[in-house]
């Protein structure tokens, strides 16, 4: 989860959570009069007339993530106590998320194991498969050729392009040679992107070659009317004279790319073909393989070849210019261990209790590690005896700006070698950032992302690799804004995502996941409020009306709050806990007792079939959306549960619930169940980093009868329970019901 830096919003590129200012507020004609604390009346209607158009398990659907952490808190966390109040949530299933892959770092998922170069304590690394070690925790070791200015975890590194540093050097991938994808290298060009921030002056290039160098690159610019990089605005020019052949790389060279200098924001610079050189004493065909740059400087060169620089240089990303790279070497160091962040060790995590014996949802690193320690790390809980079905490949390359045609040749790669191991596994990901998958810089506008993806493992025979399509959904990044109209707006965004997977070629019968979700990917005030719980209720809901198999929620460790949005978001934390100093959980926080109602109340606690109808409401705003949203589901005990979430933080609203099928309806029958959260429940006392629960409750449970009206307090989640009389619907086929629909 991109914690700390968007590189969207970086780029200025279209993010589907930036927040509209649409207007919030009933139907007019629902609310002409109205007071704010009078109870306007409303119809949920449960369609029964076409069967269930979804289905999931309870132990499949309802999920927590884990992710990396700051160092020592893998200790701090993971105390029996901490634990036992984890598994109450009642989120069985767990999402192992990778923060190295975020942060541009190798994983040593094991500190035992091999290096390539075991004399010099570096190159390519594999932790060791065997069964007798005992992980207790694990780190990323930073990328010494990294070369992406930005990254989506701790953002403190930098890349070597710009650093101002001769002895250091950006290299991309070997894995994307055709030594390795047994592919021409023309399906795979790497590239460099330099982004000025504003429109800069550029005629000339100098590029301080290291081994491997480029023999052949062109130099483009990104010609748009508008100053951000658009995808459906623009498009890349080669300069006049861009396209180099024939270069001998080493000493320092500038090339005149136009005679007159030309205003842009944007140069890529696409690199066609290798010397496959290394460096005097290499062994390892791995560094001959691809692009490596010392250097780079751009903009205008006079009559004399003497280059006015407009790059900035330093070794922080804070001081030099944005660079954006294609792909980056995994080669590193014993030296370049990361020790301010650490993931929880596969024997902490599957002998806390947390998986409650259930597969885990295992997440292999792609971008920047090596197909060797994929396998060996699948060989490793195979040989331990801790289960895992599914694997997620690498994580948001999307956010990382990849190429698809790279992103899948490392899939490829590594699909191999982890069926090596277990040909059983199903194969997926790569948890994408966000449910729009945008091409980044690598091709022309309006080249479908996953469309592309599909056709490369199509054309390559290996589509039946490929198993299920999982993202990350944290719809806002903003919370500075009002949440009652991101509630409204959320449903729209999902809805979105959907038609989007159709259009752009995904198989309705791939399943599809959320490997992390949550209200957003930042700290503030919003995530401890209730809100955060009816948006993460929400999301549960529609994505499994929507046919999506499995959901994540992120936050199941114990967090103190911190804010991430400055004074106007206030401190908060994706958290189902607040912690203490000693990170203890302290106060169940309202996404724990939203949770409590999604697993207890609206579904069975049993793993067995679930069925979802389709609910409306007829209570919206001007702009026909849902201020209070039903979803229905058919449990294996023969009663129907109806989710209703109220997103108006003033109005109550009186509900009448009716099924219908065909012409026919009715209401529930006899006495029903209602459990309740709002305001009534729970209160935060807004005090900076020591801010707390003043009123803490669990969700009130009380009866209703027959057909009765629900009384749905103003932000709040309530869940109805209950039977329908069979003798006033009819149900479709004979014989008695099966498990899982109503009777």
């Amino acid at each position: 989860m991109s914690k700390h830096t968007t590189l969207f919003l970086k780029l200025g590129l279209p993010v589907i959570g930036i927040v509209l200012l649409l207007g919030l507020g009933p139907d007019r004609s629902r609310a002409q009069n109205a007071s704010q604390v009078e109870s306007l009346a409303g119809e949920v209607t449960v369609d029964l007339s076409r069967g269930p158009v979804a289905e999931f398990l309870p132990d499949e659907a309802f999920g927590a993530a884990l992710d990396g952490q700051k160092r020592g808190e893998v200790d701090r966390i993971y105390t029996p106590e901490n634990i036992a109040k984890m598994r109450a949530a009642g989120l069985k299933k767990i999402a192992y998320s990778l923060r190295t892959e975020l942060g541009i770092e190798a994983w040593h998922w094991s500190e035992q194991g091999t290096w390539s170069d075991p004399e010099h304590q570096q190159g390519y690394w594999t932790s060791s498969d065997r069964p007798d070690q005992y992980v207790t925790v694990s780190h990323g070791y930073r990328l010494p050729r990294r070369g992406n200015t930005f990254d989506q975890a701790e953002n403190d590194g930098y890349s070597r392009l710009t650093d101002g540093d001769q002895s250091t050097s950006w290299k991309s991938n070997p894995y994307l040679d055709q030594h390795y994808t047994d592919e021409s290298n023309a399906l795979h060009p790497q590239w460099v992107v330099i982004d000025f921030g504003k429109a800069e002056p550029v005629n000339a290039v100098r590029i301080d070659w290291d081994e491997p160098y480029a023999t052949r690159f062109e130099v483009q610019f990104w010609n748009s009317s508008d100053s951000d990089f658009q995808e459906a605005n623009g498009e890349w020019h080669t300069f006049l004279n861009g396209l180099i052949s024939n270069d001998s790389g080493g000493a320092s060279k500038v090339f005149r790319l136009s005679g007159t200098p030309v205003q842009v924001r944007y140069i890529r610079i696409r690199l066609l073909q290798s010397s496959a050189t290394a460096r005097s004493g290499s062994t390892d065909i791995r560094d001959s393989l691809g692009f490596a740059i010392r250097e780079i400087s751009l903009g205008v060169a006079d009559a004399s070849g003497a280059l006015q620089d407009e790059i900035r240089h330093g070794p922080s990303n804070e001081t030099q210019t944005a660079i954006y790279t294609s792909s980056t070497d995994p080669w590193h160091r014993a030296s370049d261990l990361d020790a301010n962040t650490e993931q929880p060790g596969f024997d902490v995590l599957f002998r806390s209790g947390l998986t409650h014996d259930l597969p885990a949802l295992i997440s292999v690193p792609l971008l920047y590690d090596t197909p060797e320690n994929a396998a060996a790390e699948i060989s490793f809980l195979k040989a331990r005896g801790y289960p895992v079905r599914q694997v997620v490949m690498g994580e948001e390359p999307d956010g990382q700006l990849v190429s698809t045609e790279d992103e899948a040749a490392l899939f490829l790669q590594f699909a191999t070698a982890i069926h090596n191991v277990d040909p059983t596994l199903a194969l997926g990901g790569p948890s994408f950032q966000g449910g729009i998958v945008y091409s980044g810089f690598d091709v022309e506008p309006n080249r479908s992302w996953l469309a592309r993806f599909f056709t490369y493992l199509r054309d390559h025979g290996r589509l039946d690799d490929y198993k299920f399509l999982s993202f990350q959904w944290y719809p806002f990044d903003d919370l500075c804004q009002d949440p009652s109209k991101q509630l409204l707006q959320q449903p729209e965004l999902l809805n979105r995502v959907f038609a989007t997977f159709r259009q752009e070629g995904v198989p309705p019968s791939l399943p599809v996941i959320i490997t992390e979700y949550g209200f957003a990917p930042f700290a503030a005030r919003t995530l401890v409020e209730l809100p955060s719980a009816l948006m993460n209720a929400e999301i549960v809901g529609q994505f499994l009306t929507l046919g999506g198999k499995a959901t994540f929620l992120y936050g199941l460790e114990p967090m103190p709050p911190i804010s991430q949005q400055g004074a106007c978001g206030g401190y908060g934390q994706l958290m189902l806990f607040e912690a203490g100093d000693d990170g203890q959980a302290r106060w169940p926080m309202p996404t724990y007792f939203a949770a409590r109602l999604l697993t207890q109340d609206w579904a069975e606690p049993v793993n067995h079939r679930h069925d979802v109808y389709p609910a409306t409401t007829d209570i919206l705003d001007k702009d026909a959306r849902g201020i209070v949203t039903a979803y229905a589901v058919a449990r294996p005990d023969g009663k129907l549960a109806i989710m209703l979430v109220n997103k108006d933080p003033h109005r109550a609203y009186s509900v009448h619930i009716k099924f219908v099928e065909g012409k026919s309806a009715a209401h529930f029958a006899g006495k029903v169940a209602v459990f309740q959260y709002s305001r009534q429940q729970y209160a935060w006392l807004d005090a900076g980093p020591n801010g707390r629960p003043i009123r803490d409750e669990a969700p009130r449970q009380f009866a209703i009868r027959d057909d009765g009206p629900v009384n749905l307090p103003p932000y709040s989640l309530t869940i109805v329970r209950g039977n329908t009389p069979v003798e006033a619907l009819q149900f479709a086929g004979n014989g008695p019901p099966r498990a899982g629909h109503i009777h």
